[in-house]
Protein backbone atom coordinates (compact mmCIF):
# COMPACT_ATOMS: atom_id res chain seq x y z
CA UNK A 1 0.00 0.00 0.00
CA UNK A 2 1.81 3.53 -0.85
CA UNK A 3 2.37 6.04 2.00
CA UNK A 4 0.33 9.19 1.78
CA UNK A 5 2.80 11.20 0.81
CA UNK A 6 2.55 12.81 -2.70
CA UNK A 7 4.67 12.56 -5.50
CA UNK A 8 4.65 15.92 -6.63
CA UNK A 9 5.81 16.71 -2.98
CA UNK A 10 8.64 14.69 -2.43
CA UNK A 11 9.81 16.40 -6.41
CA UNK A 12 9.23 19.94 -4.39
CA UNK A 13 11.83 18.86 -2.14
CA UNK A 14 14.58 17.66 -4.38
CA UNK A 15 15.23 21.55 -5.79
CA UNK A 16 14.90 22.35 -2.00
CA UNK A 17 18.06 20.45 -1.39
CA UNK A 18 20.41 22.92 -3.02
CA UNK A 19 22.64 25.38 -1.02
CA UNK A 20 21.71 23.89 2.52
CA UNK A 21 25.17 23.55 4.37
CA UNK A 22 25.62 20.67 6.13
CA UNK A 23 28.56 20.33 8.79
CA UNK A 24 29.77 16.48 8.10
CA UNK A 25 31.94 15.87 11.05
CA UNK A 26 33.80 12.02 11.14
CA UNK A 27 36.25 9.70 9.73
CA UNK A 28 37.70 10.06 6.93
CA UNK A 29 38.83 7.15 4.81
CA UNK A 30 39.98 6.18 1.46
CA UNK A 31 37.72 3.97 -0.84
CA UNK A 32 40.47 2.57 -3.37
CA UNK A 33 38.78 0.41 -5.97
CA UNK A 34 41.49 -1.99 -8.07
CA UNK A 35 40.00 -3.53 -11.09
CA UNK A 36 41.05 -6.57 -13.41
CA UNK A 37 39.62 -8.84 -16.32
CA UNK A 38 39.80 -12.57 -15.23
CA UNK A 39 42.83 -14.42 -17.49
CA UNK A 40 43.88 -17.60 -16.24
CA UNK A 41 43.51 -19.70 -12.71
CA UNK A 42 47.09 -19.77 -11.00
CA UNK A 43 49.76 -22.75 -11.48
CA UNK A 44 51.25 -21.59 -8.00
CA UNK A 45 47.19 -21.82 -6.35
CA UNK A 46 44.01 -22.54 -6.95
CA UNK A 47 43.43 -18.45 -7.11
CA UNK A 48 41.98 -16.71 -10.47
CA UNK A 49 44.57 -14.44 -11.76
CA UNK A 50 43.20 -10.99 -13.10
CA UNK A 51 44.85 -8.77 -15.76
CA UNK A 52 44.86 -5.33 -14.37
CA UNK A 53 42.59 -3.12 -15.75
CA UNK A 54 42.74 0.36 -13.75
CA UNK A 55 42.16 1.77 -10.60
CA UNK A 56 39.74 4.53 -9.05
CA UNK A 57 40.23 5.82 -5.53
CA UNK A 58 37.34 8.30 -3.84
CA UNK A 59 36.44 9.74 -0.32
CA UNK A 60 34.97 7.29 1.91
CA UNK A 61 33.44 7.22 5.05
CA UNK A 62 32.63 10.49 6.22
CA UNK A 63 34.23 11.49 2.52
CA UNK A 64 31.57 9.21 1.23
CA UNK A 65 28.67 11.34 3.13
CA UNK A 66 29.93 14.81 2.40
CA UNK A 67 30.39 13.50 -1.41
CA UNK A 68 26.40 12.31 -1.64
CA UNK A 69 25.68 16.13 0.16
CA UNK A 70 27.74 17.80 -2.42
CA UNK A 71 26.37 15.97 -5.06
CA UNK A 72 22.80 16.49 -4.03
CA UNK A 73 23.69 20.06 -4.08
CA UNK A 74 24.34 20.62 -0.74
CA UNK A 75 27.55 22.03 0.70
CA UNK A 76 28.98 19.74 2.61
CA UNK A 77 31.90 21.28 5.38
CA UNK A 78 34.38 18.18 6.44
CA UNK A 79 35.44 18.04 10.07
CA UNK A 80 37.79 15.59 10.16
CA UNK A 81 41.39 13.81 10.01
CA UNK A 82 43.95 12.60 7.81
CA UNK A 83 47.40 11.23 8.09
CA UNK A 84 50.57 13.21 6.55
CA UNK A 85 50.34 10.78 3.71
CA UNK A 86 49.08 9.59 0.03
CA UNK A 87 46.22 8.48 0.95
CA UNK A 88 45.05 12.03 2.81
CA UNK A 89 46.23 13.93 -0.19
CA UNK A 90 44.35 11.85 -2.11
CA UNK A 91 40.95 12.42 -0.08
CA UNK A 92 42.13 16.41 -0.05
CA UNK A 93 42.21 16.08 -4.27
CA UNK A 94 39.26 14.75 -4.10
CA UNK A 95 37.32 17.03 -2.35
CA UNK A 96 38.91 19.80 -4.43
CA UNK A 97 37.71 18.52 -7.64
CA UNK A 98 34.14 18.12 -6.22
CA UNK A 99 34.25 22.01 -4.89
CA UNK A 100 34.15 20.59 -1.29
CA UNK A 101 35.90 22.58 1.30
CA UNK A 102 38.56 20.81 3.26
CA UNK A 103 40.08 24.26 5.39
CA UNK A 104 38.64 22.00 8.47
CA UNK A 105 40.41 18.48 7.62
CA UNK A 106 43.16 18.51 10.06
CA UNK A 107 46.63 16.34 8.91
CA UNK A 108 48.29 14.38 11.85
CA UNK A 109 51.46 13.00 11.27
CA UNK A 110 52.22 9.48 12.66
CA UNK A 111 48.34 9.20 11.56
CA UNK A 112 48.01 6.03 8.69
CA UNK A 113 44.55 7.30 6.80
CA UNK A 114 42.34 4.52 6.65
CA UNK A 115 42.38 2.70 2.90
CA UNK A 116 39.64 0.10 2.25
CA UNK A 117 41.29 -1.46 -1.10
CA UNK A 118 38.64 -3.90 -2.76
CA UNK A 119 39.53 -6.29 -5.83
CA UNK A 120 36.56 -6.31 -8.25
CA UNK A 121 37.18 -8.70 -11.68
CA UNK A 122 34.49 -9.61 -14.42
CA UNK A 123 34.55 -9.38 -18.14
CA UNK A 124 35.39 -6.37 -19.87
CA UNK A 125 31.84 -5.36 -20.55
CA UNK A 126 29.94 -7.54 -17.37
CA UNK A 127 29.77 -6.00 -14.22
CA UNK A 128 32.68 -6.51 -12.02
CA UNK A 129 32.39 -8.19 -8.95
CA UNK A 130 34.35 -7.51 -5.34
CA UNK A 131 36.56 -10.54 -4.91
CA UNK A 132 38.42 -9.84 -1.53
CA UNK A 133 39.15 -6.76 0.54
CA UNK A 134 41.68 -5.60 2.73
CA UNK A 135 42.11 -2.32 4.75
CA UNK A 136 44.47 -0.38 6.52
CA UNK A 137 43.40 1.11 9.53
CA UNK A 138 44.82 3.27 12.39
CA UNK A 139 43.33 4.82 15.57
CA UNK A 140 43.66 8.33 16.78
CA UNK A 141 45.64 8.50 19.86
CA UNK A 142 43.56 10.51 22.84
CA UNK A 143 45.83 13.76 22.48
CA UNK A 144 43.87 16.68 24.44
CA UNK A 145 45.79 19.25 21.75
CA UNK A 146 44.09 17.19 18.83
CA UNK A 147 40.47 17.07 20.40
CA UNK A 148 40.54 20.93 21.06
CA UNK A 149 41.24 21.53 17.61
CA UNK A 150 38.30 19.28 16.64
CA UNK A 151 36.00 20.93 18.77
CA UNK A 152 37.24 24.48 17.19
CA UNK A 153 36.51 22.84 13.91
CA UNK A 154 33.39 21.82 14.82
CA UNK A 155 31.98 25.12 16.37
CA UNK A 156 33.40 27.00 13.28
CA UNK A 157 31.78 24.68 10.79
CA UNK A 158 28.37 24.90 12.63
CA UNK A 159 28.13 28.54 12.02
CA UNK A 160 25.33 29.26 9.80
CA UNK A 161 25.10 25.75 8.64
CA UNK A 162 21.32 24.06 8.27
CA UNK A 163 22.60 21.36 10.20
CA UNK A 164 25.00 18.31 10.90
CA UNK A 165 26.05 14.52 10.72
CA UNK A 166 28.15 12.99 12.64
CA UNK A 167 29.42 9.82 10.87
CA UNK A 168 31.23 7.85 13.38
CA UNK A 169 33.69 4.86 11.94
CA UNK A 170 35.40 4.10 14.91
CA UNK A 171 38.80 5.82 14.06
CA UNK A 172 38.68 8.46 16.77
CA UNK A 173 38.06 11.43 14.69
CA UNK A 174 34.23 11.96 16.07
CA UNK A 175 32.68 10.78 19.14
CA UNK A 176 29.63 11.32 21.39
CA UNK A 177 31.50 14.18 22.88
CA UNK A 178 30.82 15.90 19.00
CA UNK A 179 26.94 16.25 19.68
CA UNK A 180 27.26 19.19 22.68
CA UNK A 181 29.86 21.05 20.37
CA UNK A 182 27.32 20.94 17.40
CA UNK A 183 24.03 21.42 19.33
CA UNK A 184 25.72 24.72 21.04
CA UNK A 185 27.15 26.63 17.98
CA UNK A 186 24.81 25.35 15.41
CA UNK A 187 21.68 27.56 14.69
CA UNK A 188 18.77 27.21 17.05
CA UNK A 189 16.39 24.11 15.33
CA UNK A 190 19.20 22.61 13.43
CA UNK A 191 19.42 18.97 13.65
CA UNK A 192 21.98 16.60 14.20
CA UNK A 193 21.65 13.10 12.26
CA UNK A 194 24.51 9.86 13.86
CA UNK A 195 25.26 7.11 12.15
CA UNK A 196 27.72 5.07 14.34
CA UNK A 197 29.14 1.33 13.75
CA UNK A 198 29.70 0.42 16.99
CA UNK A 199 28.87 3.01 19.94
CA UNK A 200 25.49 4.23 18.80
CA UNK A 201 24.09 3.50 22.29
CA UNK A 202 26.84 5.86 23.62
CA UNK A 203 24.78 9.07 21.71
CA UNK A 204 22.43 10.98 23.47
CA UNK A 205 19.52 13.82 22.71
CA UNK A 206 20.45 13.31 18.79
CA UNK A 207 17.49 14.57 15.97
CA UNK A 208 17.87 11.69 13.89
CA UNK A 209 20.17 8.34 13.97
CA UNK A 210 20.15 5.26 11.16
CA UNK A 211 21.53 2.31 12.19
CA UNK A 212 21.30 -0.73 10.40
CA UNK A 213 20.11 -4.16 11.21
CA UNK A 214 23.45 -5.70 12.00
CA UNK A 215 24.39 -1.96 14.06
CA UNK A 216 20.74 -2.65 15.97
CA UNK A 217 21.37 -6.74 16.93
CA UNK A 218 24.42 -5.53 17.85
CA UNK A 219 22.93 -3.70 20.52
CA UNK A 220 19.65 -5.35 20.85
CA UNK A 221 20.62 -9.20 20.50
CA UNK A 222 20.41 -11.07 17.12
CA UNK A 223 16.67 -12.15 17.23
CA UNK A 224 16.02 -8.37 17.13
CA UNK A 225 15.34 -7.92 12.86
CA UNK A 226 13.85 -12.23 12.66
CA UNK A 227 10.19 -10.67 12.39
CA UNK A 228 8.29 -6.88 12.89
CA UNK A 229 7.02 -7.56 15.80
CA UNK A 230 10.76 -8.11 17.31
CA UNK A 231 12.12 -5.22 14.88
CA UNK A 232 9.67 -2.77 16.33
CA UNK A 233 10.41 -3.78 19.81
CA UNK A 234 13.98 -3.42 19.24
CA UNK A 235 13.78 0.10 17.56
CA UNK A 236 11.58 1.49 19.90
CA UNK A 237 13.54 0.72 22.89
CA UNK A 238 17.16 1.99 20.58
CA UNK A 239 15.14 5.36 20.17
CA UNK A 240 14.36 5.47 24.08
CA UNK A 241 17.58 4.82 25.30
CA UNK A 242 19.16 7.46 22.96
CA UNK A 243 16.49 9.96 23.10
CA UNK A 244 16.85 10.79 19.45
CA UNK A 245 13.51 12.11 17.55
CA UNK A 246 14.09 9.60 14.55
CA UNK A 247 15.43 6.49 14.14
CA UNK A 248 15.72 5.23 10.33
CA UNK A 249 16.74 1.35 10.35
CA UNK A 250 18.40 0.63 6.99
CA UNK A 251 17.52 -3.13 6.31
CA UNK A 252 18.83 -4.45 3.34
CA UNK A 253 16.62 -6.13 0.41
CA UNK A 254 13.82 -5.45 2.78
CA UNK A 255 14.02 -1.63 2.97
CA UNK A 256 13.96 0.73 6.13
CA UNK A 257 12.16 0.95 9.39
CA UNK A 258 11.22 4.42 10.19
CA UNK A 259 10.63 5.00 14.00
CA UNK A 260 9.04 8.40 14.35
CA UNK A 261 6.87 9.06 17.23
CA UNK A 262 5.38 6.81 19.74
CA UNK A 263 3.95 4.45 17.75
CA UNK A 264 5.15 1.15 15.36
CA UNK A 265 7.99 2.04 12.82
CA UNK A 266 6.99 2.96 9.03
CA UNK A 267 7.77 -0.21 6.85
CA UNK A 268 9.35 1.55 3.51
CA UNK A 269 10.16 -1.62 0.55
CA UNK A 270 13.22 -1.28 -0.99
CA UNK A 271 13.19 1.00 -3.86
CA UNK A 272 13.99 -0.53 -7.45
CA UNK A 273 15.07 -4.50 -7.39
CA UNK A 274 17.05 -6.08 -4.75
CA UNK A 275 19.47 -7.68 -7.49
CA UNK A 276 21.88 -4.68 -6.76
CA UNK A 277 25.00 -4.14 -8.31
CA UNK A 278 27.05 -3.17 -5.19
CA UNK A 279 26.04 -2.44 -1.66
CA UNK A 280 29.19 -0.23 -0.85
CA UNK A 281 28.59 3.38 0.55
CA UNK A 282 25.00 2.78 0.08
CA UNK A 283 24.32 3.69 4.24
CA UNK A 284 26.41 7.07 3.50
CA UNK A 285 24.24 7.81 0.67
CA UNK A 286 21.28 7.54 3.05
CA UNK A 287 22.52 8.98 5.96
CA UNK A 288 22.81 12.64 3.45
CA UNK A 289 20.23 12.21 1.95
CA UNK A 290 18.09 11.72 5.00
CA UNK A 291 19.64 14.83 6.61
CA UNK A 292 19.81 16.95 3.62
CA UNK A 293 15.79 16.47 3.60
CA UNK A 294 15.38 17.53 7.12
CA UNK A 295 17.66 20.09 6.88
CA UNK A 296 15.68 21.62 3.43
CA UNK A 297 12.24 21.06 5.74
CA UNK A 298 11.04 17.80 4.97
CA UNK A 299 9.30 15.38 7.34
CA UNK A 300 11.35 12.70 9.00
CA UNK A 301 8.93 10.15 7.12
CA UNK A 302 9.56 12.22 3.18
CA UNK A 303 13.24 12.43 4.26
CA UNK A 304 12.75 8.70 4.72
CA UNK A 305 11.86 8.26 1.48
CA UNK A 306 13.79 10.01 -0.95
CA UNK A 307 17.05 8.44 1.40
CA UNK A 308 15.21 5.18 -0.07
CA UNK A 309 14.96 6.45 -3.51
CA UNK A 310 18.57 7.84 -3.35
CA UNK A 311 19.51 4.33 -1.44
CA UNK A 312 18.38 2.40 -4.23
CA UNK A 313 20.14 4.83 -6.97
CA UNK A 314 23.63 3.68 -5.21
CA UNK A 315 23.22 0.55 -5.01
CA UNK A 316 22.62 -0.49 -8.32
CA UNK A 317 26.63 1.47 -9.53
CA UNK A 318 29.59 0.31 -8.80
CA UNK A 319 31.98 1.17 -6.29
CA UNK A 320 31.46 4.07 -3.95
CA UNK A 321 28.68 5.81 -5.26
CA UNK A 322 26.83 9.24 -5.34
CA UNK A 323 23.38 9.97 -6.33
CA UNK A 324 22.83 13.66 -8.71
CA UNK A 325 19.38 15.08 -8.12
CA UNK A 326 18.54 14.25 -11.79
CA UNK A 327 19.14 10.57 -10.48
CA UNK A 328 16.84 11.05 -7.58
CA UNK A 329 14.05 13.16 -10.06
CA UNK A 330 14.05 9.91 -12.21
CA UNK A 331 13.64 7.64 -9.19
CA UNK A 332 10.70 9.10 -7.62
CA UNK A 333 9.38 9.88 -10.88
CA UNK A 334 9.29 6.52 -12.46
CA UNK A 335 8.18 4.74 -8.55
CA UNK A 336 4.57 2.76 -8.60
CA UNK A 337 5.28 1.26 -5.30
CA UNK A 338 6.00 3.45 -2.76
CA UNK A 339 4.19 7.10 -3.38
CA UNK A 340 0.39 7.56 -3.87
Amino acid sequence: MPFEVPRRRLLSLIPELAGRRLVVAGDLVLDRFIYGHPKRVSREAPVLILRYSGEQSVPGGAGNTAANVRSLGGVPVPVGVTGADDAGRAIRETFRARGIDSDSVLEVAGYRTPIKTRILGGAPNAIKQQIVRFDVEDTLADDEELRSALRSGWERASRGAHGAIVSDYGYGAVGPEAVESLRRALPAGARICVDSRHRLARYREVDAATPNEEELEELAGPAASESDESLTRAGAALKERIRCASLLVTRGSRGMALFDGSGPPALIPVHGTDQVADVTGAGDTVLATFALALAAGASPLEAALLADFAGGVAVMKTGTAVVTPEELVRAVESDRVLLS
